[in-house]
């Protein structure tokens, strides 16, 4: 039976839940797989957290230099996070002909080309499921389960943590900030929210999924992006009344004008399968020239949702000779000649208070007609004073066409503010 050592680098925890599952299913791996792995070494500087776990005190390593230099170990799981001693660590681990398995999605997004070199110079792995979707198989999909596809299309949501709060307040009618503190009492948000509120969490997963899903390198940086911090409870009952869900979603679209990926809050058709996925749960709806229609959807986060995905790529990278790196050129900027989308396609929601006078509907229409602008449905709520709320729902049209038709309408004194635009999925 092939033996195979492994050493997490933090024991934080996802690290915690990689340890628990790997010592708890040895034997379970050597009899379903034929493979015995076992953890020679941990890196983790609160030495009493690693030996609460379980871990012998023989394999705490007190420096990297101890874990590559490690004979027994062939593979090094990364789960610190960040892309500074995290990087440092990966490129030393590969360096030293070390396969990784990593769960840092900013690492891997924003250098993925640099592991790779490094990999491929040493004949190692880099292994990276647990990157995005935590417990759900996305990577693998992609690579090993899709490949017979050209994928036209990708659409998820992708972050647990603004999935919970949309969720929180659709169904409680709290407002963002409410919701945003349940989730931080509840671990599912950081202090300092901002990577995942502000739609940087699912850009940097985006790239990483829409640079396999369409073979060519997608930056993080043509992603559009943003986040969840301006939905209001006025909008989730709109859409709740208008017989739609907010989600922030993740999408990329392969076209025949470009590539197209962006982030954002987007009204979502309640009879859509997106629509159902609630709470810290994530899911991936992928369509290709073959298959079709394609969801995946599990736990988004967590320590053994995770861990699951980090010890499947331990599992993948033990009982695979030949190593597999990117079907596309990987380089830190897109390839020459690959155009990117920006005038995307698209129904919207808006929402204006306006003043309640005779002539400001025909002025809004004349504006939204301006600029090629059709209406679907239309609202009007009881005014507040002199001013009253009203809501569209617009028909497909162009992402520039409604920023020029926005810039106008706030020129007219009538309007006193354009409160929301959302994009729509039906």
């Amino acid at each position: 039976m092939k033996k195979v050592g492994v050493a997490i680098l933090g024991l934080g925890v996802v690290g915690g839940g990689t340890y628990k599952i790997l010592t708890e299913h040895r034997e379970f791996y050597q009899k379903t797989q034929n493979v015995d792995i076992t953890v020679e070494a941990v890196l983790e500087l609160n030495r009493e957290r690693a030996l609460a776990l379980g871990c012998p005190e023989e394999i705490i390593a007190s420096n990297i230099y101890e874990v590559v230099s490690n004979p027994a170990v062939d593979i090094i799981v990364e789960v610190i996070g960040g892309v500074g001693v995290a990087r440092e660590f990966v490129l030393d681990a590969l360096n030293a002909g070390k396969s990784v398995v990593t769960s840092n999605k900013e690492l891997f997004c924003k250098y993925s080309h640099e592991l790779e070199r490094a990999a491929k110079r040493n004949n190692a792995g880099i292994f990276f499921e647990a990157s995005c979707v935590g417990g759900v198989p996305i990577i693998r999909t992609l690579l090993d389960g899709l490949q017979a596809n050209h994928i036209t299309s990708m659409m998820g949501i992708v972050n647990g943590t603004t999935n919970y709060i949309l969720t929180k307040m659709t169904s409680e009618g709290t407002s963002y900030e409410e919701a945003l503190k349940e989730a931080q009492r509840l671990g599912y948000a950081e202090a300092n929210p901002a990577a995942d509120v502000e739609g940087f969490d699912s850009t940097y997963k985006l790239s990483i999924l829409s640079s396999l899903a369409f073979h060519t390198k997608v930056p993080y940086t043509k992603v559009y992006r943003e986040g969840i911090t301006k939905i209001t409870a006025a909008d989730i009952a709109a859409a709740s009344e208008l017989g739609y869900v907010i989600k922030l979603l993740a999408i990329g679209k392969q076209t025949a004008q470009g590539i197209e990926v962006r982030v954002h809050p987007a009204y979502v058709k309640k009879s859509h399968p997106l629509a159902s996925v609630n709470d810290s749960f994530n899911a991936v709806y992928i369509t290709g020239d073959a298959v079709d229609d394609v969801m995946l959807y599990g736990r988004g986060a967590g320590a053994l949702p995770t861990g699951s995905a980090i010890v499947s790529d331990v599992i993948y990278a033990a009982t695979h000779k030949e190593v597999k790196y990117s079907t596309f050129k990987n380089t830190a900027e897109a390839e020459k000649g690959v155009k990117f989308v920006s005038n995307f396609e698209s129904a919207y929601y808006l929402r204006m208070s306006v003043i309640d006078k005779a002539g400001v509907l025909a002025k809004i229409t004349s504006v939204f007609a301006k600029y090629n602008i059709s209406i679907e449905e239309m609202i009007q709520k009881n005014a507040d004073g002199d001013v009253t709320p009203l809501i569209f729902i617009t028909h497909s049209t162009h992402e520039l066409s409604i920023r020029k038709a926005i810039e106008k309408l706030k020129e007219y004194e009538e309007i006193a503010n354009v409160d929301a635009v959302i994009r729509v999925v039906s």
